[in-house]
C-alpha cells in the first residue's frame, strides 16, 4: 500500500538534527525514542517513512493502539466527516451524535450479557485512566478498599493503576500468581500449574488468618502484554470468574491491549467465555486516536456525579475513528483473520525456536506474539526454562531495527520480542515480518557472545 503523499517537511540531513534537539530538550523518561532513533513522516498500513528516507516494517503499531495500521482510509474518512461537519470538537460529557455511534457500535460488540445490562464511563484520554475509574467504581459498590491482582501484570503508570502492577512498590494491593507454562511460579506449568495458582487464590479470600481481607476487586488481562505475551489458560479464567462471582468480588478484565480483534476474537475474554463485572478499555478503541473507557454492570453504578471526571473524556475525533475502526474489524472478520494469520506465525516462530537455541519460548495469541530469548548456554531448570539474555534482546531489536523492521521487548528482565503488527497485514507482509525477524536473530548470535549470567532489568511499561 502506497504511503500518504504530504507530511511534514523533512529531508535526510534534518534526521540527526531532529534527534538531537530531542535529547536536548525531553525529558529522561522518553522510552520508545531511546531505542528506536528515528524520525516518522509518513506513515501508511504497516509501514513507517523516516525522514532519512527509510522505510521500516511497523510491528509495534503504536503498542497496540493501531489495530488498522497507520492512516487507515476508513479511519481518515471518519475524522474528516467531523472535521469538515463543523460539530464541537470538545465536548466534555455531554451527548453528541459522534458519541451516540460510537457507544452504540461498542456496545454491538460486547458479550449480550455486557451490553444488555451494562454502563459506560468515558475517561480521561489514557487507558491507565480508566483503570483508575474501575478501581474507584468497584471500591465505591462494595465499601471495600483492597484489591486484587497478578505478579507480572501492567495496568497503567498512575498511581493507582501502578500499585496494581507488576512493579509495585506498595502492599496495597494483594498479589497472585499468574499461570505461565515456561516461567510457571510453582514450576510445574500446565494445567497443573494454573490449578495451583487458582487454589492459592481461593485459600487466601477464604482463610481467616490469611491476612488478605475480602477486596473491593479483582484485575487481570487475559493475555499479559508488557509482562511477556504470556496468554492466561481459558479454563483458569473462567475459574477466576467463578471464584469472585462466588464471592461477591468484581472482576475487572484489562483489554486496554488485547481488544478490538487483537488475539482473534473482538475481545480475549471470549476465548474462555467470562462477562466480567468490569471491562477497561483503550488503545485501539480510539481508532489511533487518545480514548478509554469502562463498561460495568448496571448495579455498579452507585457513585455520584463527578465521582470520576475528566476534561478530555469527550474526544469527538477518536470517537469518530473509533467507532470506523470497530465497524471494520466487525464487518470484514478482522478478529477472525488475526487469529488465522497469528498461528500460522506462531507455527513459524516455532520452527525458528527449533533452529536457534537462543529461543527459549514462543508463545501468543492472534496478532500478539512473543520470543523470549535466553542465554543458550546456561543450564535449563527443572521445567525446561533457561536465564533470560537481556543483552542478546537488546542485541535483536537493534538487528530488526537495521533491517527495517520496529519491535519492542517486553517481560520482566526485557528479554521477550513482542509482535504487535495491525490486524490488516496480508500474508506477504506476515511473511516479510519474519523473514526480517529470523535474520536479526541470526544476526544477533553471531556478533553477542553467550553470557556468562545475568542482571535482571527492570519490566518496561507502555505509557497509557
Amino acid at each position: 500500500m502506497a504511503l500518504t503523499e504530504t507530511a511534514p517537511a523533512a529531508t535526510p540531513s534534518s534526521h540527526e538534527g531532529i534527534l538531537r534537539r530531542q535529547s536536548l530538550r525531553e525529558s529522561a523518561a522518553r522510552t520508545y525514542a531511546r531505542s528506536l532513533p528515528i524520525v516518522p513522516v509518513r506513515a501508511r498500513g504497516l509501514t513507517i517513512e523516516g525522514a532519512d528516507g527509510r522505510r521500516y516494517l511497523d510491528c509495534l503499531s503504536g503498542a497496540g493502539t493501531l489495530a488498522l495500521g497507520h492512516n487507515h482510509p476508513v479511519v481518515l474518512e471518519a475524522i474528516r466527516a467531523v472535521l469538515d461537519s463543523g460539530a464541537p470538537l470538545h465536548t466534555l460529557d455531554l451527548a453528541t451524535p459522534v458519541k451516540d455511534a460510537f457507544t452504540t457500535e461498542l456496545f454491538a460488540t460486547l458479550p449480550r450479557e455486557l451490553a444488555e445490562n451494562g454502563r459506560i464511563q468515558f475517561c480521561g484520554p489514557a487507558g491507565t485512566d480508566a483503570v483508575e475509574a474501575a478501581f474507584t467504581l468497584v471500591r465505591t459498590a462494595t465499601g471495600r478498599e483492597g484489591l486484587m491482582a497478578f505478579s507480572g501484570a501492567y495496568h497503567g503508570m498512575t498511581e493507582g493503576a501502578l500499585a496494581a502492577s507488576g512493579g509495585a512498590r506498595t502492599t496495597a494491593v494483594t498479589r497472585l500468581p499468574y499461570p505461565s507454562d515456561y516461567r510457571c511460579p510453582f514450576r510445574i506449568g500446565g494445567e497443573r500449574g494454573a490449578e495451583l495458582s487458582a487454589r492459592w487464590t481461593e485459600s487466601l479470600l477464604d482463610d481467616q488468618k490469611s491476612g488478605v481481607p475480602r477486596p473491593a476487586g479483582m484485575i487481570l488481562e487475559p493475555v499479559q502484554g508488557e509482562g511477556g505475551v504470556i496468554p492466561a489458560p481459558d479454563n483458569w479464567l473462567r475459574r477466576m470468574r467463578d471464584v469472585t462471582a462466588a464471592r461477591g468480588i468484581p472482576l475487572i478484565v484489562d483489554e486496554v491491549q488485547t481488544g478490538v480483534g487483537r488475539t482473534g476474537t473482538f475481545w480475549a475474554m471470549e476465548h474462555s467465555g467470562i462477562v466480567p463485572d468490569v471491562l477497561v478499555l483503550s488503545k485501539a478503541i480510539g481508532g489511533s486516536l487518545p480514548l478509554a473507557v469502562i463498561v460495568y454492570r448496571a448495579d455498579l453504578d452507585t457513585w455520584q456525579p463527578g465521582a470520576h471526571a475528566g476534561t478530555f473524556r469527550g474526544n469527538q475525533l477518536a470517537m469518530a475513528a473509533g467507532r470506523a475502526t470497530l465497524a471494520h474489524v466487525r464487518e470484514n472478520g478482522l478478529d477472525r483473520r488475526a487469529g488465522e494469520l497469528g498461528a500460522r506465525m506462531l507455527a513459524r516462530l516455532a520452527q525458528l525456536a527449533t533452529a536457534h537455541d537462543c529461543i527459549g519460548d514462543v508463545r501468543g495469541r492472534g496478532l500478539m506474539l512473543g520470543v523470549e530469548l535466553v542465554d543458550r548456554d546456561a543450564d535449563a531448570d527443572a521445567t525446561g526454562a533457561r536465564p533470560a539474555d537481556p543483552t542478546l534482546a537488546v542485541a535483536v531489536r537493534s538487528a530488526c531495527l537495521d533491517r527495517g523492521l520496529i519491535v519492542e521487548l517486553g517481560g520482566r528482565q526485557s528479554t521477550v520480542v513482542r509482535l504487535l503488527p495491525p490486524l490488516t497485514i496480508t500474508d506477504e507482509q506476515a511473511d516479510a515480518i519474519l523473514d526480517r525477524l529470523t535474520d536479526a536473530i541470526a544476526a544477533a548470535v553471531r556478533t553477542i557472545p553467550a553470557p556468562t549470567g545475568t542482571s535482571p532489568t527492570t519490566m518496561r511499561g507502555t505509557s497509557r
